[in-house]
């Protein structure tokens, strides 16, 4: 068994098997699709999405199920029709303090992805914040700040800002937001400096 491990709010993934399952843009595209969706969605909608063939989208959604990080969600009615959804609201990974090589080659393959992932929604919006509307140009924010910390410290600030996040999670899979709510991605990271 994997150790994907899910509450309702976040699954924690630490084993190096998950790590590369979901270390491709397609499987994190597409995680990220079925989070946004009440409901889940089709090989077919996920498939539009990442620019796949519905067949390799099916593939690739089978490898995300094996580890746990998709699921099987309700018919919608057409019982031919395979409807896939994600179980958890987010997901955090870490090998662990002692890990070895192959974890850590997993972990950084895992961390380079989702680098990736997060620089082009950065670039994206930066191609296209001239036409958005005021209410939300305005809203958007980038912030790079240098803390000196303790570890305790960061414990406390992480904790502080994972609790500021908490009440928003559940929206995405409630499927009534309020009037004009948007997905925002909201990019977090403490790493202590060398």
């Amino acid at each position: 068994m994997t150790e994907a491990r899910s509450d309702s709010h976040r699954m924690m993934i630490s084993d190096p098997q998950v790590m590369r399952a979901l270390a491709h843009p397609a499987r994190i595209a597409i995680v990220e699709y079925l989070n946004s969706r009440d409901g889940g969605g089709t090989a077919t909608e996920c498939a539009e999405i990442v620019g796949l063939s519905p067949s390799a989208t099916s593939y690739h959604l089978r490898a995300l199920a094996k580890f746990g990080l998709i699921e099987q969600a309700p018919s919608r009615g057409d019982a031919r029709e395979r409807v896939w959804r994600v179980p958890s609201a987010s997901w955090m990974f870490d090998a662990g303090r002692e890990a070895g090589p192959a974890a850590r080659a997993a972990e950084q393959a895992l961390t380079e992805a989702h680098a990736a992932r997060a620089m082009e929604r950065v670039r994206d919006w930066s191609r296209r914040a001239g036409d958005e509307p005021a209410e939300w140009y305005d809203k958007a924010l980038f912030s790079d700040t240098l803390l000196l910390l303790t570890a305790e410290e960061l414990a406390e600030l992480n904790e502080a800002v994972l609790a500021l996040l908490r009440p928003y999670h559940p929206r995405r899979r409630e499927g009534d937001p309020p009037p004009g709510a948007r997905t925002v991605a909201v990019q977090y990271r403490t790493v202590p400096l060398a």
